[in-house]
């Protein structure tokens, strides 16, 4: 019986040492994030899955990491890989809890990165999963920030789809959920009021302004964003993109 309890302090031993290094991977994940360093970060959270292949923190980190990293390739090729690689990440944490907020969130984000370039019908498609995914997220947790940004963003391009898009969905729903600019607006000032400090959602934000014809408050919010400290690896080229739109809209 001694080589059994000496077995069994072995193997806590080694269960709680893991547990430790799962904790400092994650912990130099967000620090590298933070930085921000968004590939280290990548690769740390994917130290992370060798180790835990179900750990939803670092599914849900590696899947938005992905999709913004994704964004900023020029090659097509390598730019999908990245949305597939988002969307796979997400799957899984899904498949682990389809309820999970994050997990909806970040499908939502990769979904909607991976449709841009689309149109017609695969565009519809993928605009009504998004949705459901949102419905869930939020319904999971009302605080999420990320996902009130998205479904702003969501409502934002339905409100904007094209006369033929508009007939694909008559043809093949008969519909889809109503949509609006002002309903944008509403989602992305929540988004605003949860995460005062989300650059990207300020300049979503300002476009719906600006096309509900408060052009002085799409200025202010771009002024606005323009004062707040870069957080994420995309923040530089939103701060620009911030200064285009103040210089053709004032």
């Amino acid at each position: 019986m001694k080589w059994l309890f000496v077995l069994l302090l072995l193997t806590a031993s080694l269960h709680h040492t893991q547990a430790q290094d799962i904790t400092a991977l994650i912990k130099e994940g967000n620090r590298l994030e933070a930085i921000p360093d968004e590939n280290a970060a990548f690769h740390k959270f994917r130290e992370v899955l060798k180790h835990q292949p179900l750990n939803m923190y670092a599914l849900c980190r590696s899947s938005e990491l992905c999709s913004r990293i994704g964004k900023r390739q020029t090659n097509p090729k390598v730019r999908a890989d990245y949305y597939n690689a988002a969307k796979t990440y997400a799957g899984i944490a899904l498949k682990i809890n389809p309820n999970d907020a994050d997990a909806n969130c970040v499908m939502a984000i990769a979904l909607g990165r991976s449709s841009m370039s689309k149109s017609g019908r695969e565009k519809v498609e993928t605009a009504r999963e998004i949705k459901k995914h949102l419905d869930v997220s939020l319904n999971s947790d009302p605080t999420n920030f990320k996902t009130w940004h998205i479904l702003g963003r969501w409502e934002y391009e339905i409100a904007n789809l094209s006369g033929m898009e508009r007939t694909i969905v008559k043809i093949l729903y008969g519909g889809i959920p109503p949509a609006s600019i002002k309903q944008s607006i509403i989602a992305f000032e929540k988004s605003r009021a949860l995460q005062p400090g989300f650059l990207l959602n300020y300049l979503e934000m300002a476009r719906a302004y600006k096309d509900d014809d408060q052009t002085q408050k799409a200025i202010y919010y771009l002024k606005h964003l323009l004062t707040l400290p870069n957080q994420t690896e995309d923040d530089p080229a939103i701060k620009e993109q911030a200064r285009k739109y103040l210089a053709e809209w004032k």
